[in-house]
């Protein structure tokens, strides 16, 4: 543990009186695009399968937890001990199969147990109950977090039988949201479009498929195509700016061939 509390004592120094003027200033609010930002490049990372970057990125992300507990211990309200207590005591009790009677359990009931030790043992948050959907957070991507509360119900019995009666209930979402555009509700239109994302989501959740994955992947996809589209253009001195739709529709259909 040496190296992890010269780190702590690193974070200590550049917050005192006499530290770096911008660590000094920050707070946990002015930290949240980072915490967010370093959350993102570990996730690309992972992606890339990168170990060295990984290593590297992991660092800057244990740093913005350790800054967070740094300025939380200025004001007495906890410091990093104390965060590393409560997610041990949080593991311990939410793992009595390991750590209390000895169970051999599968992963799938593993989750099922973590959700319902959850509901008994973690306090209310603001005096509300706890609900299953509780620890999804609202600031999550929307895709997924509808993948996550779609995952939590799920786990209690709340999910369909089979892929095949999604795809029924996506064919009956995009006729609802064609019967709003027909009538030009906005207001229709845009909770019909809703439904239909959030039973997209469904079908990539029961096909075991993450949608931000397969999103980002389709939209790169596209990027690589339009960027082609743009260099076959930039030959002739011309941009998209310039161009027909035509045009651009029959370099797409070449690009496909090559990118």
């Amino acid at each position: 543990m040496s190296r992890f509390y010269e780190l702590v004592n690193v974070m200590k120094r550049l917050r005192a009186p006499d530290g770096c003027p911008w660590d000094r200033e920050q707070t946990h609010k002015s930290l949240l695009p980072y915490l967010l930002e370093e959350t993102y490049e570990v996730m690309e990372s992972v992606d890339e399968n990168d170990p060295n970057r990984l290593k590297e990125e992991l660092g800057d992300l244990l740093l913005q937890i350790v800054f967070h507990a740094q300025i939380a211990s200025e004001s007495d309200k906890f410091d990093i001990d104390d965060v590393a207590k409560s997610l041990s005591d949080k593991l311990i009790r939410r793992h009595p199969h390991v750590f209390e009677k000895k169970a051999e359990i599968t992963s799938d009931q593993v989750t099922i147990n973590w959700e319902k030790i959850k509901l008994q043992h973690d306090k209310p948050k603001n005096g509300v109950s706890n609900s299953v959907l509780s620890g999804v957070p609202k600031t999550l991507p929307a895709l997924l977090r509808a993948y996550r509360v779609q995952e939590k119900a799920a786990r209690f019995g709340f999910d369909w039988e089979k892929v095949e009666d999604i795809i029924v209930k996506l064919d009956e979402e995009v006729d609802e949201l064609k019967v709003e555009l027909s009538a030009q509700n906005d207001a229709g239109i845009e909770e019909e479009l809703g439904d239909l994302l959030f039973t997209v989501v469904n079908v990539a959740r029961f096909l075991k498929i993450d949608p931000e994955n397969s999103l980002n992947r389709i939209t790169n996809k596209f990027k690589r195509r339009f960027e082609y589209i743009e260099h076959r253009l930039a030959d002739n001195n011309r941009t998209v700016a310039d161009a027909t739709l035509e045009e651009m529709d029959k370099l797409w259909e070449e690009s496909k061939g090559e990118v």
